[in-house]
């Protein structure tokens, strides 16, 4: 099983509420590669909320330990109605629950099993922690996105693999690629093969950690 580590957000398009963001299309990416998919993260409790978890269950994405936040409204951004190809905006510019370090403890233990686990999003420092130990405890290989230009953070498991994303990625290129990547992974195949499998854009750029 393949966790992957962030908070979805909601698109929407033609009046339907998507999953969107980029541990939802990571997520997403891997399931379409065949693996078994769980996300850990955070979204109101709200519609969009309801939309995104439809849309994640269509493509075959757990979500047993999504948590719910009626405290803020779940991020929407809605497709460009100019026709850019894939090009979004923001319906109201809103900040979605935090997910912290404590909640994804929390449904990473839940879980207990995995292969590999993916910090799909930028994130504190406390919390790559608790996913670099739970990729310890439960011999899971980590996969780490960073932001770009962002300096590599000590203490990873010595097999992590770590992506710096672009510091757009309209059209979800990067986010098929770290997914597909993981379902390689989780598949058996060693980091180079599964790289070489999952190479076919450009947009990206591999950062190797020390």
């Amino acid at each position: 099983m393949i966790v992957v580590v962030g908070s979805p957000i909601g698109r929407l398009t033609d009046g339907a509420v998507s999953a969107a963001g980029m541990s939802s299309r990571v997520a997403l990416a891997a399931a379409r590669g065949g693996a078994a998919v769980q996300v850990v993260g955070k979204t109101g409790d709200d519609e969009t909320a309801d939309g995104v978890v439809l849309d994640l269950a269509r493509g075959g994405v757990g979500h047993v330990a999504l948590l719910r936040d009626g405290s803020r409204p779940t991020p929407l951004e809605a497709a460009d109605d100019l026709g850019a190809a894939d090009e979004t905006t923001p319906v109201t510019p809103v900040d979605g629950p935090a997910i912290d370090a404590a909640d994804v403890d929390l449904g990473l233990r839940y879980l207990t099993a995995f292969e590999v686990v993916v910090l799909a999003e930028p994130a504190p420092p406390d919390l790559v922690t608790i996913v670099a130990d739970a990729a310890r405890w439960s011999e899971a290989r980590m996969v780490l996105v960073l932001a770009s230009g962002a300096p590599v953070p000590d203490h990873l498991p010595a097999d992590v693999i770590v992506f710096e994303a672009p510091d757009a990625d309209p059209d979800g290129v990067f986010a098929e690629l770290v997914g597909s990547f993981a379902a390689a992974l989780a598949d058996g195949a060693d980091p180079g093969e599964a790289f070489r499998a999952s190479v076919d854009s450009d947009g990206w750029t591999e950062v190797a950690a020390d």
